[in-house]
């Protein structure tokens, strides 16, 4: 029998950013104590845990030490390597979710090939790990966007494909590394859901969250999603069977395409809370961060209702160009939240915070949240 991990223990996060901060943040209101894992010091997770290792995630040795003093561990990223989870079971303490839904996740390669041999929607793709891949690569597959199996986050690491004959060059040019060539979805809109799942198997998904996107890095969430129910229902069908395809234990988001045909594709899987979930701090009745807790922890997991329309709208380390941005501006709504994240350094494209609006209809929720980020 598998004892839950009760409040007054210590939670370990792997990863340092927003994330754990959020994390940590809802595990210290709980009553855990936070121990947090990362090669930076002053962290945005560190900021607010109890404890701040700072090691290298391949410094076997820092992470058994840190493991002697928590009680179970999560991660915020994908990318820990999988000699760095091992150590922590190694030494008895839990790893959830587990090193097999971190090695699926972590490699695009893998990915798309567990979605497809278990029978999900993905749009068509070839691994080109070499240059005569490229050049033999499937002629229904472009246009495409060639993308690197590993390490590929906001549009990094991706490369559009318009025909066969420009392949190879940009794959020798570019990538040189094991990539997939997906063919091109032309899709309606984007939709992610984030869905929790305890040690006994329990499975709760929040609504569908539509995502609006600028340069390939998210820009605005919605919940809920401006689709027809069938669709939402098919969304947190799909996120629910690769959850127990997968036996995750904690929070993984599945991201999707809504083609133009209304058919859901899935394009990838984040095993950790995500960026579009952030709206269900004020907007549900229990966050995807509290759910995580929840989760590894095995006690028993929070209703994912949501109470109110919601939008969340990313701030980017674009604002900080030329002066601070106006604080005091853009919380004269009281309908709208501040969150920043604590880091010291802004640049563009870095996500330093976010700011969510609720309303008696999602457009209302986004207008108001939009309209406070104009005003910074």
């Amino acid at each position: 029998m598998i004892e839950p991990v009760l409040p007054g223990a210590t939670l370990g996060m792997l990863g340092s950013g927003q994330l754990g901060r959020m994390f940590a943040l809802a595990a210290r209101q709980m009553g855990y104590r936070v121990h947090v894992l990362s090669p930076k010091i002053d962290t945005p997770t560190g900021q607010v845990a109890d404890r701040e290792v700072v090691a290298d995630y391949d410094d076997l040795d820092a992470v058994r030490e840190f493991a002697s003093h928590v009680d179970v561990v999560s991660y915020e990223f994908e990318n820990v390597p999988l000699a760095t989870l091992q150590a922590i079971e190694d030494c008895g303490v839990p790893g959830r979710p587990s090193g097999r839904v971190l090695e699926t996740a972590q490699n695009r390669i893998r990915e798309k090939t567990f979605l497809r041999d278990a029978g999900f929607p993905v749009a068509p793709f070839q691994v080109i790990a070499s240059e005569e891949d490229a050049r033999q690569a499937d002629a229904q597959l472009v246009p495409g966007v060639l993308k690197t199996a590993s390490f590929g986050y906001d549009g990094k690491g991706q490369a559009k494909i318009q025909t066969l004959e420009e392949l190879p060059t940009v794959w020798t040019g570019s990538f040189l590394q094991d990539c997939v060539l997906e063919q091109l979805v032309d899709f309606e809109l984007e939709l992610s859901v984030v869905a929790a799942r305890g040690v006994g198997g329990e499975i709760y998904c929040y609504g569908p969250m539509e995502n609006l996107h600028s340069r390939h890095i998210l820009d605005i969430s919605l919940c809920p999603a401006r689709i027809p129910k069938p669709v939402a229902d098919r969304a947190i069908e799909l996120a629910t069977a690769v959850m127990d395809q997968l036996q995750v234990v904690g929070v993984l988001c599945v991201e999707m395409f809504l083609d133009r045909s209304h058919q859901l594709l899935i394009n990838e899987l984040a095993p950790r809370p995500h960026n579009s979930g952030h709206l269900t701090i004020e907007a549900h009745r229990t966050s995807q961060f509290e759910q995580q807790v929840r989760a590894i922890c095995h006690l028993p997991l929070g209703s994912a209702e949501q109470l109110r329309p919601a939008a969340m709208a990313n701030l980017l380390g674009d604002l900080w160009r030329q002066k601070d941005p106006d604080w005091m501006a853009a919380c004269q709504d009281p309908a709208v939240k501040l969150h920043l994240y604590g880091k010291h350094t802004a640049k563009p494209g870095r996500k330093m915070g976010h700011l969510t609006a609720l309303g008696a209809t999602v457009e209302e929720a986004r207008l108001a949240v939009e309209a406070a980020r104009q005003r910074l």
